[in-house]
């Protein structure tokens, strides 16, 4: 079968890409922003859970304990989704259709990262060691929208590539 005549149907999944690159953005968070430039944690904005008590640290570590067991809930459903895709007959996606949508996915977590927890809740900012400065935030924010438009971009290309044409976009 040639590759510009398989069917939409035998696509690959874009939820599996979606789903692996939300949890590895929560991933890269976590790991990056928490644990090793220490800048927050998730609850560190909180009034009464100051990282600089013990009392205020076991909180925000149980809390980015919490983080991380989502980020991984996510990463294993990115997974399994990938594998009934796979069980179904869909194609193995092409490297750009792939690594576009986990880039989107990355953007998408930091975009609502960003919304909910930096502004709509204050849990946390990108920077409570410095005393929560917009400017990171925004940058976060922005960081967010680039990686959303850059991975739905090089998604494009690459379902185009597989389709043989742009074509409509499911």
């Amino acid at each position: 079968m040639a590759t510009g005549s398989r069917s939409a149907g035998r696509l690959p999944a874009r939820s599996s890409a979606l789903l692996l690159g939300l949890g590895f953005g929560g991933f890269v968070d976590g790991i990056v922003l928490h644990q090793i430039l220490q800048w927050h944690h998730m609850v560190s904005a909180v009034e009464g859970e100051p990282v600089g008590t013990l009392a205020g640290l076991e909180a925000n570590t149980v809390a980015d304990g919490l983080f991380h067991l989502a980020t991984f809930v996510l990463t294993f459903a990115g997974t399994v989704t990938a594998l009934i895709a796979w069980r179904q007959g869909r194609i193995a996606p092409s490297w750009s259709f792939h690594f576009g949508l986990v880039l989107a996915g990355w953007g998408i977590f930091n975009l609502v990262e960003g919304v909910v927890d930096h502004q709509i809740l204050g849990v946390h900012h990108v920077r409570d060691d410095l005393g929560a400065p917009l400017s990171w935030d925004i940058g976060f924010l922005v960081f967010g929208a680039l990686l959303v438009v850059g991975g739905w971009l090089l998604y494009r290309r690459g379902r185009s590539a597989m389709t043989g044409g742009p074509g409509p976009v499911p």
